[in-house]
């Protein structure tokens, strides 16, 4: 069984990590083009077609299934990612988890990208699955880039900044981007306060990766012998991952399966434009 995953960096490791973590056996496929990050501030065209060409390398390479393991590509590229390749490739998307955030009746933060906090998309969200609920969307700039170079330094300024445009009361976080995954347990102690109840987050990961093996008809398996192996690709090249993904327990994980690059391989192919809609999410 082979999976792949897409984002604009590190982003994907949490949801591949727990690909790893359900199906040791699974060969894993990661594609990447982090020279073009961020995609929050760029047009929703130009996230399309960028999305594209990062999924159509990770196809060519003849997965089961396709993840898109960051939110910013769901929302924009989604539709146009699923029209190039499926029904061929399954492909899961990814989105906010407030609808479980918001079933224990809040309040909720959603820290999210400045460009999908209050954005249309992330107003349609919380008008869908938390009516009635007190909902602060609490923009996080400069957290993402500091994730994927990770720089603690800036990571942890990021965070500071975040928690404090987070209302004290809230008893639950939604992870709007999947790089947050990565330092969730560094969002947790910003913002848990002695003597109250135990925050809850709410990420992506594990369910989109659930999501993937029931797509492709595969039940977990995490008891299964680690035989899976893992391709990295950047920019549409095979390459090694990234030395800032080996600073996240996740990235390690992945790297012990790890194949050699092979630089023979060529560019990405050319791609096309489209728009997002909402898959799976996980209450972590």
């Amino acid at each position: 069984m082979k999976i792949a995953l897409m984002d604009s960096g590190t982003g994907l490791l949490a949801a591949a990590a727990a690909v790893r973590r359900l199906r040791p056996d699974a060969d894993l496929v990661l594609s990447a083009d982090p020279d073009s990050m961020p995609w929050g501030p760029r047009t929703p065209e130009d996230v399309a077609a960028r999305a594209l060409a990062v999924a159509r390398a990770a196809a060519a390479h003849r997965p089961e299934a396709l993840i898109v393991a960051c939110n910013t590509a769901s929302v924009h590229a989604l539709p146009v990612v699923r029209a190039a390749l499926e029904p061929a490739v399954p492909v899961i998307g990814t989105v906010p988890a407030i609808k479980p955030a918001a079933a224990a009746g809040g309040p909720v933060a959603i820290w999210a990208t400045p460009a999908t906090t209050g954005s249309p998309y992330q107003r349609e969200l919380i008008e869908r699955f938390a009516a009635g609920v007190a909902v602060t969307g609490v923009p996080c700039p400069g957290l993402a880039d500091a994730v994927e170079a990770a720089d603690d330094a800036a990571v942890d300024a990021a965070v500071a900044a975040a928690a404090r445009r987070t209302p004290p009361d809230v008893r639950a976080v939604v992870l709007g981007c999947t790089h947050y995954e990565l330092v969730a347990d560094r969002i947790r102690a910003a913002l848990q306060r002695p003597g109250a109840p135990e925050l809850v987050l709410h990420g992506s990961a594990e369910a989109v990766a659930a999501q993937a093996l029931r797509r492709v008809g595969a039940e977990p398996a995490p008891a299964a012998a680690p035989t899976g192996g893992l391709r990295v690709l950047l920019g549409g090249r095979p390459a090694r991952l990234p030395a800032a993904a080996l600073a996240y327990p996740e990235g390690r994980l992945l790297a012990a399966a790890e194949a050699p690059a092979d630089t023979g391989a060529g560019a990405v192919p050319d791609a096309g434009t489209g728009t997002g809609e909402p898959a799976a999410a996980l209450r972590r």
